[in-house]
C-alpha cells in the first residue's frame, strides 16, 4: 500500500512524539518523581522481559477472547437496533431510549449485577461478565454511528429504489448500508478499544483464573510497580492498535469518505 507524503510525515511525527515522551518519563522518574514509586522505562521493560512472552500471552489472550466475543455481540446488536429504527420509525423512541440507557448506566455499577446473574466461569473458560461488559461498551457507539450513517443516504438513490418497486428493506440493503459504512467503521474504531477495556473491568469483578485484571490485582497486592506499569502499557498499546486497525480498514474499504479515491 502506497503511503502519501502526508501519511509519512504523520508517522514520523508520531514516532518522534513517542521517543520524546519516553525520554521525559525517564527524566521525571529519575528526578522529581524519584520518591513517588514511578518506575523508569528500562525498569518496566526489564520486568516485562523477565515475566516472559508466555506469561503475558496467556493472560492477554484470555482478555482478548472475551473482548472479541463481546465486540461481535455488541456490534451485531447495534446494527440490528439501528436497522429497526429505520425500518420501524414508530419504534424509534423506545429503541433509542434503550440504547441511551445502556450508555448512561455506569459499567462499574452494572458489573456486580451481571456477575451475580452470570456467575463464575468454569476453569479455563471465558468470563461471561467480561464478555457482557465488552458488548455493552460497543453497543451504544454502534447504534448511534449506524443510525447517523443510514440517514445520510442520498435521497435521489432512495427514490430510484422506490420507483423500481423496492420498499424500506430494499432501500436499506441497496443504498443505506453502503452509505453508512464510513460511520459504522468510525463507530467500531471507537468501540473496539472500549470493548477491550470493558472486558478488563468485567474481570475485575472476580471469578477469573486468567486475564489482564488478574495479573493487575496480583501486581497490586505484591506492590510490583514495574509489572503493573508493564501491563498498563500493554493494554494501552493494544487499545491503540485496535483503533488504528479500524482506521486502516476504513481507509481501504471506504476511500470515498476521504473525498478522494485511493
Amino acid at each position: 500500500m502506497h503511503l502519501s507524503r502526508e501519511s509519512v510525515r504523520s508517522l514520523r511525527t508520531g514516532a518522534l512524539g513517542i521517543v520524546a515522551l519516553i525520554a521525559l518519563w525517564w527524566l521525571a522518574a529519575r528526578t522529581v518523581l524519584s520518591g513517588a514509586r514511578v518506575p523508569t522505562p528500562d525498569g518496566v521493560l526489564a520486568t516485562a522481559v523477565d515475566d516472559g512472552w508466555g506469561f503475558y500471552s496467556l493472560h492477554f489472550g484470555m482478555t482478548l477472547q472475551e473482548a472479541a466475543v463481546g465486540f461481535g455481540y455488541g456490534t451485531l446488536a447495534g446494527l440490528v437496533v439501528a436497522s429497526l429504527v429505520l425500518l420501524l420509525p414508530f419504534a424509534e423512541p423506545v429503541l433509542m431510549q434503550v440504547a441511551v440507557t445502556t450508555y448512561c448506566v455506569p459499567l462499574v455499577a452494572i458489573a456486580p449485577v451481571l456477575f451475580i446473574v452470570i456467575g463464575n466461569p468454569d476453569e479455563g473458560q471465558r468470563s461471561g461478565t467480561a464478555t457482557a461488559l465488552a458488548a455493552l461498551s460497543v453497543f451504544f457507539p454502534t447504534v448511534v454511528g449506524t443510525v447517523l450513517g443510514l440517514r445520510s443516504a442520498d435521497r435521489a438513490s432512495l427514490d430510484v429504489v422506490s420507483v423500481y418497486g423496492g420498499g424500506r428493506a430494499r432501500q436499506l440493503q441497496k443504498v443505506q448500508l453502503i452509505a453508512a459504512l464510513p460511520s459504522i467503521l468510525a463507530a467500531l474504531r471507537i468501540g473496539a478499544p472500549a470493548a477491550f477495556l470493558g472486558a478488563i473491568l468485567g474481570e475485575y469483578v472476580g471469578g477469573v483464573q486468567r486475564g489482564v485484571a488478574l495479573i493487575l490485582k496480583i501486581a497490586q497486592q505484591n506492590v510490583d510497580v514495574e509489572q503493573a506499569w508493564a501491563v498498563g502499557i500493554g493494554c494501552a498499546l493494544l487499545a491503540g492498535a485496535f483503533y488504528a486497525l479500524f482506521g486502516l480498514v476504513g481507509r481501504l474499504v471506504t476511500p470515498w469518505s476521504r473525498g478522494t479515491a485511493s
